[in-house]
């Protein structure tokens, strides 16, 4: 091997979501160029010893409210992206409850000139739905977005509710002929409504699911397999929280039908009893719920149903978070613990898993399962020559304090601070140059990503089944 490549990770744990090998990764303008074992070593221009390490593809975080336009007194781009490649994350599609609201082609485009030159992650949009206004999806076409987000129900900072049949099979049926995913946050507005009609307002997390309760989720995502039924569209649920709605889903997709879903880190980590004490931190929208439904979720992992975890990072002020319980926004933090707590979690909750087993189901999770649902595995995702040069190398078996002087977020604040949590990314790399080195941040200089075309639909309506 006589070439001499830009940049050269060796002696390194290359993880993949069903294998995981010894060896290097060498680079070459921003792409992998050859993945190598360490016997066949080839030279660089820079080289970089991995340590024995795991050699990990950058990590995919497909749900992020990163507040940049119009809310940046909660959080701004720059210090997210810190906080993001400090969690090994080199990807984050954001979501459109900005202020304006990221509801049209041209807002996106606005955000993106926003961001330029101030972000050390790549990044792409979900676009929103304004109700009633739906002219602006005419013009959206595959690689505008990486999905409409649709809200089934919303709070204070989420107010634009789709909740109409008849916009509902509007946008069902535009997504399903121009080949874009649905997000959904999947929770019945009506239902919600009923019940806090007929509960006080809360005052704890206990009183709190009383007014938003697993029968909201249950109800909606019930609703939309009827349209994704009737129109072929393809769907990802958000946040799935209750052991209900991971039954509803696998056993949708089991019959075929175009759905995939997610969970979070928090709803993997805490359950209602873990969550109380900690108050208004851990008020979300949907709620967490109790252990069988966080024991149902870890199946869902282990089984390989679940197709990404996000971190949902929704900071809100300490003074927001600060007022009574009613009033309190829903919504944390935790880009940069996504990671770690993933990695924790598995060791706690799937302990059959070996090491190994553990970072495979992380790539899986953060990695692979983002890429191929949005359309992104052209690119990044996985340890492939080809693909842009977005590696993490993490000290798995480092334990670490969360404490709040360690993180990067502007709100200033983690659910998990006093946690001790096993995983550190000790060298973060977007495109080939590395964005975070133990501490130390590189140049702001993430893009906006391109989205593969989607390909052609493979099921059809058939007789005694909804899909073949």
């Amino acid at each position: 091997m006589s070439e001499i490549y830009d940049l050269v990770i060796y002696n390194g744990r290359l993880v993949y979501k069903d294998a995981v090998r010894s060896g290097g990764i060498a680079v070459q303008d921003g792409k992998i160029a050859l993945v190598f074992d360490d016997q066949e070593r080839p030279r660089g221009n820079q080289e970089l010893d991995a340590g024995g390490h795991y050699v990990l593809p950058g990590l995919i975080d497909s749900h992020v409210h990163f507040r940049t336009p119009g809310l940046e007194h909660k959080e701004n781009w720059e210090s997210a992206s810190k906080a993001a490649v400090a969690g090994g994350i080199t990807t984050v599609l954001d979501m459109p409850n900005t202020h304006p609201y990221t509801d049209s082609v041209d807002r996106i485009r606005e955000k993106e000139t926003l961001i330029q030159g101030h972000s050390l992650v790549d990044y792409g949009f979900h676009i929103g739905v304004v109700p009633g206004k739906l002219l602006p999806l005419e013009v959206l076409r595959q690689e505008h977005a990486a999905s409409i987000k649709l809200f089934l129900t919303g709070h204070r900072t989420a107010r634009n509710v789709i909740d109409q049949d008849a916009d509902l099979e509007t946008i069902f049926r535009l997504a399903a002929h121009r080949q874009i995913p649905l997000t959904l946050h999947a929770e019945d507005d009506a239902v919600l409504h009923l019940y806090r009609q007929v509960h006080k307002l809360p005052d704890n997390l206990a009183s709190y699911e009383a007014i938003a309760p697993r029968s909201g989720a249950i109800a909606a995502i019930a609703r939309v397999l009827r349209l994704v039924r009737k129109y072929g569209t393809s769907i990802h649920v958000l946040h799935v929280s209750s052991e209900e709605e991971v039954d509803l889903l696998e056993t949708a997709a089991s019959a075929g039908y175009p759905v995939t879903f997610e969970t979070t880190a928090h709803q993997l980590w805490f359950d209602l009893d873990s969550a109380s004490a900690l108050g208004t931190k851990t008020k979300l929208s949907p709620a967490i719920r109790s252990s069988r439904d966080r024991t149902r979720l870890w199946a869902a992992v282990k089984n390989g149903a679940l197709t990404s975890v996000g971190s949902d990072h929704a900071p809100h002020s300490q003074e927001e978070k600060a007022a009574d319980f009613g009033e309190a926004p829903p919504g944390l933090p935790g880009v940069q613990e996504l990671l770690p707590v993933l990695l924790t979690g598995l060791e706690r909750f799937l302990p059959e898993l070996s090491r190994d087993e553990r970072l495979s189901k992380v790539v899986s999770l953060l990695a692979e399962g983002p890429a191929n649902r949005f359309r992104l595995n052209h690119r990044k995702g996985s340890l492939r020559p080809g693909l842009d040069a977005d590696l993490v190398i993490v000290d798995d078996q480092q334990t670490w304090q969360v404490e709040a002087k360690d993180l990067h977020s502007f709100s200033g604040w983690s659910p998990y601070e006093g946690l001790t949590l096993s995983g550190v990314p000790l060298v973060t790399i977007r495109s080939g140059q590395i964005v975070f080195d133990r501490g130390i941040f590189g140049k702001p200089e993430g893009h906006s990503v391109n989205y593969a075309p989607a390909p052609i639909a493979t099921f059809e309506q058939v007789s005694g089944s909804p899909f073949h």
